[in-house]
């Protein structure tokens, strides 16, 4: 005799509503499924509609291709798709959506209206619904496209109505999908109306700089370097943060791979990697990043929701997205023959060189730091140097800037165009104005970044200068310190670092750099060493060991409490305003901070 069975087929509207579950989870959900289908549909202006955060009403209307009765009523049914044929177009999707859930799923939670047209019918088509059960099924009249209203949405599954958040809260996700769809389609248009008030109106036919600036703000767009690559299988563009614009989260990065918002753990380690030098961790540069390559070498069946995406080749995705960001964040790779090459020299153009006008400087005898001596303008009387150790830029010395004949050009920015040196505060800090607002400097990140910079220039063209240490030091290191050193000796060689082994862990250091001025051998090898051992493990970058080694030898060269007069503040100013990444350390701490002065007018409560 048979036992009990356990085992039971489920009903359609079960089976219906849970497959609504993995697709439609609030009335965010819903709106980027139907600005999905309107992208696909062709559309150039699309226009959304939100009442009680989307709780009773969501309404979509697109000028796309429309439907005809047959398509119609075929479109609500589950698996239902005019994007794929067979499983060879698995393989080889270019539109958002291809499923056929979306709105199958929307119905069987919702009351469903239908209405679409497509642009030679002469009356279109409306389909009603309510939890999955078609009412009705009409002619109407309506212009050319689709237009789908959904409306006391989640009526039929009390348990998940319960776990909407407030209306606040569900339209900031529905607001997100927009900004989001809006910058990955920056030529189509898009109207969002909350409550019967418009909130969104950005005009179809836009660029992406104009969608950034009309969508996130002028002041983010001015801080964004364009992007663009083109890698063996992927072309990469689009913009990229500067430090000064990084937050505390990801939300300011998007990254779209063939028009669709995905994402990818590749993705997030090579953003990671590629500003690994420019920012501490837990601060995030904003990013919006279009990867353009062959559908065939990116898996979007992944995820119920499309989220993340599989690449056939992620190494190669990883590489080109480095690439493309430190190209856009990093100094070019000098011409042939370099500084000092001759001819071979790209010669640089006045306004390129003189980006920085310091003028009406306080009179040095008036110019004094708290809580530290006054120090004499000129030398002493018998020509020597003041006794403290000076902060000096290699290269820069006696070096004035030079009045511009013009605005710096727009593809080198620098931070400022006008400043004046203030003063210096705790003893540390350097205070100065802009024609934009105060400026607080640390000095001392601000060197390494001058040093590494100008460190890896030379290193690019293969052109270190090293010199010569009067007495040779001898430097010991940890057994994995010295596995390390060996292991990229010839880097260090290259980089203008003379050393030889001196038997078990210690080495003979008898050259550096010349641009490390008068560092100490031992710290600076120490920190190298430190520095490559960590980052030993780290992939995808070219030159990684260099630029690792550059990072380590100017901090090590950066003493944190040097005496600075005037005119060193002065050169350090001009030198940094020369870099092509002002606003941080090579270890990613800011060397500047900003504050505007209409900031300062709306602390202090002016108009």
């Amino acid at each position: 005799m048979a036992g009990p069975r356990h085992i039971l087929v489920l009903s359609d509207q079960v089976i219906s509503q849970i497959a609504a579950g993995e697709v439609v989870d609030r009335p965010a959900s819903v709106v980027k499924e139907l600005i999905e289908n309107a992208l696909d549909a062709g559309a150039t202006q699309i226009d959304i509609e939100v009442t009680d955060g989307g709780r009773q009403v969501i309404a979509v209307a697109d000028n796309g291709c429309g439907m005809g009765p047959d398509d119609a009523l075929l479109s609500i049914e589950r698996h239902a798709t005019s994007k794929i044929r067979d499983v060879a177009d698995i393989e080889r999707i270019q539109t958002l959506g291809f499923r056929g859930e979306a709105l199958a799923a929307i119905a069987a939670v919702a009351h469903f209206t239908l209405t679409t047209r497509p642009a030679a019918a002469l009356a279109g088509t409306e389909v009603t619904l309510a939890g999955g059960k078609l009412l009705e099924v009409k002619e109407a009249g309506c212009p050319a496209g689709t237009r789908i209203q959904v409306r006391r949405l989640f009526f039929n599954v009390p348990a998940r109505r319960k776990f909407l958040r407030s209306d606040q809260t569900e339209l900031a996700h529905i607001r997100q999908v927009l900004v989001v769809y809006a910058l990955a389609h920056p030529a189509v248009g898009l109207r969002l109306v909350v409550d019967g008030r418009e909130v969104y109106r950005l005009a179809a036919g836009a660029t992406l700089p104009d969608r950034l600036r009309e969508v996130l703000g002028a002041e983010l767009a001015r801080l964004l370097r364009p992007v663009s690559f083109q890698g063996e299988e992927v072309t990469v563009t689009g913009g990229a943060g500067l430090p000064a614009a990084a937050r505390q989260d990801r939300s300011g990065q998007y990254v779209f791979i063939n028009g669709r918002p995905a994402g990818a753990p590749v993705l997030s380690h090579a953003l990671s990697e590629a500003y690994r030098t420019l920012l501490p961790p837990g601060r995030y540069p904003p990013v919006f990043l279009f990867l353009t390559m062959d559908p065939a070498l990116v898996d979007v069946n992944v995820h119920p929701t499309k989220k993340e995406v599989r690449f056939r080749h992620p190494g190669q995705v990883r590489d080109a997205l480095i690439a493309a960001l430190r190209g856009a964040l990093q100094p070019p790779a000098p011409a042939p023959g370099g500084p000092g090459g001759g001819e071979a020299a790209r010669p640089a153009p006045a306004a390129e060189t003189q980006r920085l006008l310091i003028t009406d400087l306080p009179d040095r005898r008036a110019f004094s730091y708290p809580r530290l001596p006054m120090i004499p303008p000129a030398a002493g009387a018998d020509g020597a140097e003041p006794a403290d150790r000076k902060l000096t830029t290699p290269g820069m010395e006696g070096q004035r800037p030079d009045v511009p004949s013009g605005p710096p050009p727009d593809s080198r920015p620098a931070p400022w165009s006008w400043c004046r040196v203030l003063g210096q505060v705790g003893g540390l800090y350097v205070v100065l104005e802009t024609e934009d607002g105060l400026v607080l400097m640390d000095p001392h990140a601000a060197h390494e970044r001058v040093l590494y910079e100008q460190f890896m220039r030379q290193v690019l063209a293969r052109q270190v200068r090293s010199q010569g240490l009067l007495a040779p030091e001898s430097v010991e290191l940890m057994p994995r310190e010295v596995a390390v050193i060996n292991e990229h000796r010839d880097v260090l060689r290259q980089m203008g670092f003379g050393l030889a082994e001196f038997g078990g862990a210690a080495f003979i250091v008898d050259a550096l750099p010349a641009c490390l001025g008068n560092a100490s051998a031992r710290s600076v090898l120490a920190a190298v060493a430190e520095t490559l051992q960590r980052g030993g493990a780290r992939g995808g970058a070219e030159h990684w060991a260099e630029e690792a080694v550059a990072q380590a030898a100017c901090k090590a060269a950066v003493k944190a409490r040097d005496t600075l007069r005037l005119d060193e503040i002065e050169k350090l100013v001009v030198a940094l305003a020369g870099t092509e990444m002002p606003y941080t350390c090579p270890h990613g701490r800011p060397t500047i901070i900003f504050m505007s002065f209409d900031e300062l007018n709306r602390k202090f409560g002016r108009a």
